[in-house]
C-alpha cells in the first residue's frame, strides 16, 4: 500500500548527533491538528493506505492521541509512530496510543547499551526508557521495526544491537546509513564512518535477525557492497510515499531520493545493478570519493 510520513512536530527528548533534522526543533513548532487533518485527508484522497507520523519526536505533540484517532477514523489500514520510543516507557502512554489506533510502532536504538547510546542521543537515560518501551510494546502484542543510524561510534557493535533487538522480541530492523544532513553534517568531520569499514559489522548483525526469522534491511547502502545480501536492501521494498515535511511536501518521495538525496558514480554505469540501485547519499563522495565502490558485473 501507499504511504504519506507526516511530520507533525519537530521538538524532540533527544539531542542526537546525527540528527538529520539540524536545529528545526528551534523554529518549527508542532503543527496545527487542524493541518495535520486536512493533510491526512488530502492524502487519504490520493490512495495513501499507510500513515507514519514523525518528526522530531510526534509523541511530543499535544495532540498527538486525537491524532491517532483522526487518523484511524479517516481509514488509515497502518498507522506507525517513528519515535526515539521514550514515551513508551509509560505503559499508560502505551495503552492511550493503541487504543487510539496505533497498529506499528517503529522505536530507535542506536547502541547496545546506555554508554554508546546515550552518547549518539546525547540524552542520559534514553537507553534505558527506549528499551523498556519495546519491552511494554511487546507485551501488549504491537508490531515493532526498529532503525539503527550507522555512525563512527556504533558500527562495531552492530551485531551486539543485534543481539539486544532479536532477545527484545522485535519484529523487524533496519540499519541505516548516516544521512550526512542537519546535525549529522555539522559533525561530518568524525561521526561518519567509511561505508566499506562498517560492511563486516553490518551483515553480521543481519545474519543474527536471519538466524532468528527476523525481518531485516539495510539502507543507503549500494547493492555493491551488499553481495549475498541483497535482499535485505530496504530501498527495493520501500512503498511509494508522500511526505508532508515542515513547510514543503514531496508527491514521491522514492522518486525524491533518486534525483536530489542520492547520486552514482562513474562506474556506476558498468554495475548490473545501476537501474535498481539508488548510490550513496549524495554528501558521502564529497568526503570519501567512489573508490569503494566497485560495479558488479557478473
Amino acid at each position: 500500500m501507499e504511504r504519506v510520513d507526516i511530520k507533525i512536530g519537530f521538538s524532540c527528548n533527544n539531542h542526537c548527533l546525527f540528527c538529520v533534522q539540524g536545529d528545526k526543533r528551534n523554529f518549527c513548532g508542532a503543527k496545527p491538528k487542524k493541518e495535520i487533518k486536512e493533510s491526512l485527508k488530502e492524502a487519504f484522497k490520493k490512495g495513501k493506505k499507510e500513515v507514519v507520523f514523525t518528526g522530531g519526536e510526534p509523541c511530543l505533540h499535544p495532540d498527538f492521541l486525537e491524532l491517532v484517532k483522526i487518523a484511524k477514523d479517516i481509514g488509515f489500514k497502518e498507522i506507525q509512530i517513528q519515535s526515539n520510543g521514550r514515551m513508551f516507557a509509560y505503559n499508560d502512554f502505551c495503552l492511550k496510543v493503541i487504543q487510539a489506533g496505533a497498529t506499528q510502532f517503529s522505536p530507535a536504538v542506536h547502541g547496545p547499551n546506555a554508554k554508546i547510546h546515550d552518547y549518539l542521543t546525547g540524552s542520559r537515560g534514553s537507553f534505558e526508557q527506549t528499551v523498556q518501551g519495546i519491552k511494554n510494546l511487546k507485551k501488549l502484542n504491537q508490531y515493532i521495526l526498529t532503525n539503527t543510524v550507522i555512525t563512527t561510534k556504533n558500527y562495531k557493535s552492530i551485531p551486539r544491537i543485534a543481539d539486544l533487538l532479536v532477545g527484545l522480541g522485535v519484529d523487524q530492523f533496519q540499519f541505516a546509513f548516516i544521512h550526512l544532513g542537519g546535525t549529522a553534517w555539522e559533525n561530518r568531520g568524525w561521526i561518519v564512518p567509511k561505508k566499506s569499514q562498517t560492511i563486516s559489522y553490518v551483515k553480521k548483525g543481519l545474519d543474527i535477525g536471519l538466524g532468528a526469522d527476523k525481518r531485516v534491511t539495510t539502507e543507503a547502502i549500494p547493492y555493491c557492497l551488499m553481495k549475498g545480501y541483497e535482499d535485505c536492501i530496504a530501498e527495493a521494498i520501500i512503498p511509494k510515499s508522500m511526505v508532508y515535511d515542515a513547510d514543503f511536501i514531496v508527491e514521491d518521495y522514492s522518486q525524491y531520493r533518486k534525483d536530489k538525496g542520492k547520486v552514482k558514480g562513474p562506474d556506476c554505469p558498468k554495475c548490473k545493478y545501476n537501474k535498481i540501485c539508488e548510490g550513496p547519499w549524495k554528501e558521502y563522495p564529497e568526503i570519501f570519493g567512489w573508490k569503494e565502490f566497485k560495479p558488479v558485473t557478473k
